[in-house]
């Protein structure tokens, strides 16, 4: 985005943001900071801080039309890390950061990444990816909506991983934000469900 000194102006005074912090990850209100800047064609540039009294970090966004179009640092997708491998938060974090930063084919690829290190924990065997994938539902349980979508999430990394696939251009953002998505439910049906069942079990009252 080009502004020219000529079409800046100063705001009246600052909107409150509704976002996840990129810091703590906690979802909040942030205050403005101080007055916003104007812009051509309803764009507005001011900082807000994070309202998390452990954190108060800050962010400089860009909104335009009531709507951040850009923020630094970036805004992130959430995800809950709980009883996950460590290899399979790298993978997935490693998404999520290319996603927040708008490197949409390498998020891609890390989406599949994130699936082959799942396999690997589990002990999935094959020759390839794709063989993988089906011994996996033969070793964890996963609704059959979830195991169903597993080789569509594996093929969205393999058409983004190969130059000479005419389809590895077509990854954008929506394409990874599902495959994100996806890849949370699996993981949150893989290593967490268990974890929740347990804590509902010890809130029963013995009888």
């Amino acid at each position: 985005m080009i502004i020219s000194a000529s079409s800046v102006g100063v705001a009246s005074g600052g909107v409150p943001a509704n976002v996840r912090c990129p810091s703590c990850g906690q979802l909040g209100t942030f205050e403005p900071l101080g007055q916003d800047l104007l812009v051509e064609n309803g764009v507005r540039i001011g900082e807000r801080r994070c309202p998390n009294v452990c954190c108060r970090a800050l962010i400089f966004a860009v909104w335009q039309n009531d709507r951040i179009i850009r923020s630094y640092p970036p805004l992130r997708i959430d995800f809950d890390k709980t009883n996950i491998p460590t290899a399979i938060i790298s993978a997935i974090e490693e998404a999520i950061t290319c996603h927040a930063n708008e490197c949409f084919i390498a998020s891609a690829i890390m989406v599949r990444k994130t699936l082959e290190e799942l396999c690997r924990e589990r002990g999935a065997q094959g020759n390839d990816l794709k063989e993988r994938v089906r011994d996996l539902g033969t070793r964890i349980v996963l609704p059959r909506e979830l195991m169903d979508g597993l080789d569509d999430l594996r093929l969205l990394g393999n058409d983004a991983a190969h130059i000479e696939s005419c389809e590895y251009d077509k990854v954008g953002k929506d394409e990874v934000e599902v495959g994100i998505e996806f890849a949370k439910e699996v993981l949150k049906a893989a290593y967490q469900y268990s974890t929740f069942l347990s804590r509902l079990r010890s809130l029963r009252k013995n009888p």
